[in-house]
């Protein structure tokens, strides 16, 4: 598969991205936004530093200068690249990906992602062509250390949380870099940490809390505490994963019912932005809420593009993306955290309860199936189902009154991946069996 994805550029390093084509997409990045000035991070990877390097030299070879950032988390790169003056930037990671990959996640300017739409294939393009011819002038690098502004930017977020202990699993990832430093700066919040030194070998287990096992640690160490809840951050820090008292996962859907209750106090009436994927739910609370419920096909760049145009204040993923237009339209798991204990706090509930209060429809969660033809999958759940709603937002969603299924094509993976949610237990059971004798068996992933 190309390295050039739907939202980023990833492989293994370093037989599908190594130096050399590190340097190259710097050079093509440059031709296509034009720059003059770029902002360059990078996540805790062993390989991240010589990657940076080498992409930091083919931007200087085209006469472009380079902000240096150093060690920083996505949402930090983000923050830089909306915070500085710039033409863009770039964060060398590749987010929640075991040890052996490493990635660029790559913005316009304003923070602005670059996808497969709006950029990313240009950039492949230029890559693959002619080779790019230097400019006379090299550009020049400058080291600039924005950590103690961003630390601050975020603690700023907090009002009025309640004295408590907490524990967070930073996975050896880059929620370690600068989360314990906003943490530190909330009265009365005491962190249990776990995995929080930065090891790009990732010893102790994935940094992708949305695979359930991963987030064992982090049950148990909440139980142990006593914590009223628990948060697990990906390797590059702009997911977060919620657990309750009990240990039982809070999925992002709801969190981001709880984060439109701050919103829209704040900015009474605006949009919040949700993926096709979440409960139906979402979209009721936003409207008792007096919101504008906005819904999105899956994956960030579309989120923040949808979000600035429809005026959205904020909104989430399934994934654990959280959008704040209050941060520069980018996505952050600390902010996102932080926005949850302020809710929580003001309205005197525990996670638990606030969740529970949600928990109205029964969902199956996402679940794939690895399928030669995707097309041919979807058409079929399209004609089984003539007589629901259809739309074709991303793959196929088919609603009905008391149940409704999106199928979709992986942007990244050989996968077709079902979510369904129906209004008791039962209907749920059936209709997913009606699905998985459709689809096949689902793939252990």
């Amino acid at each position: 598969m190309s390295i050039f994805k739907a939202y980023d550029i990833r492989g293994t390093y370093p037989d599908q991205i190594d130096e050399r084509m590190a340097r190259k997409i710097g050079q093509a990045l440059v031709v296509f936004l034009k720059a003059k000035r770029l902002v360059v991070g990078r996540d805790m990877r062993t390989m991240a530093p010589s990657v940076q390097d080498a992409i930091i030299e083919g931007i200087l070879a085209q006469g472009c200068d380079v902000v240096d950032i150093g060690l920083a988390s996505t949402p930090m790169a983000y923050y830089a690249i909306g915070k500085i003056p710039s033409d863009g930037g770039l964060v060398v990671t590749a987010s929640h990906n075991p040890k052996q990959y490493i990635g660029f996640k790559l913005c316009r300017k304003d923070a602005r992602p670059m996808s497969g739409d709006t950029g990313i294939k240009d950039v492949e393009a230029l890559v693959r062509g002619p080779e790019i011819a230097p400019a006379n002038h090299a550009g020049k690098r400058d080291h600039v250390d924005v950590k103690a502004d961003f630390v601050q930017h975020i603690a700023n977020f907090q009002k009025g949380i309640e004295p408590m202990t907490i524990v967070v699993d930073y996975a050896n990832g880059m929620g370690a870099n600068e989360s314990p430093a906003i943490f530190s700066k909330i009265p009365g919040l005491k962190v249990v940490p776990l995995y929080e030194q930065l090891d790009g070998t990732f010893p102790n287990h994935e940094a992708n809390p949305l695979k359930e096992s991963n987030l064992d640690d982090l049950r148990a160490a909440v139980k142990k505490h006593k914590a009223p809840l628990g948060l697990a951050f990906d390797g590059d820090a702009d997911r977060c994963a919620f657990v309750d008292e009990e240990g039982r996962t809070v999925h992002a859907d709801l969190i981001t019912v709880m984060l439109a209750r701050g919103m829209l106090q704040r900015h009474p009436g605006k949009g919040i932005i949700y993926d096709l994927r979440s409960s139906k739910v979402v979209a009721e609370e936003i409207v008792k809420l007096g919101g504008r419920p906005v819904r999105e096909r899956v994956g960030h760049s579309f989120m923040k593009e949808t979000m600035r145009r429809t005026d959205c204040i904020g909104g989430g993923e399934l994934s654990g993306h959280f959008y704040f237009a209050e941060n520069y339209y980018t996505d952050c798991g600390v902010l996102a955290a932080i926005l949850v204990l302020n809710q929580l706090s003001q309205e005197k509930r525990s996670l638990k309860k606030a969740a529970d209060e949600l928990r109205k429809y029964h969902p199956t969660g996402e679940i794939n199936f690895k399928v030669a033809d995707k097309d041919a999958l979807m058409k079929a759940v399209e004609t089984k189902y003539s007589t629901g709603k259809i739309d074709h937002l991303d793959g196929v969603t088919v609603t009905f009154p008391d149940w409704w299924v999106n199928v979709r094509p992986s942007n990244t993976e050989p996968f077709l991946r079902m979510c369904l949610e129906a209004d008791t237990k039962q209907l749920m059971e059936q209709k997913k069996a009606e699905l998985i004798a459709l689809l096949g068996e689902p793939a252990d992933h």
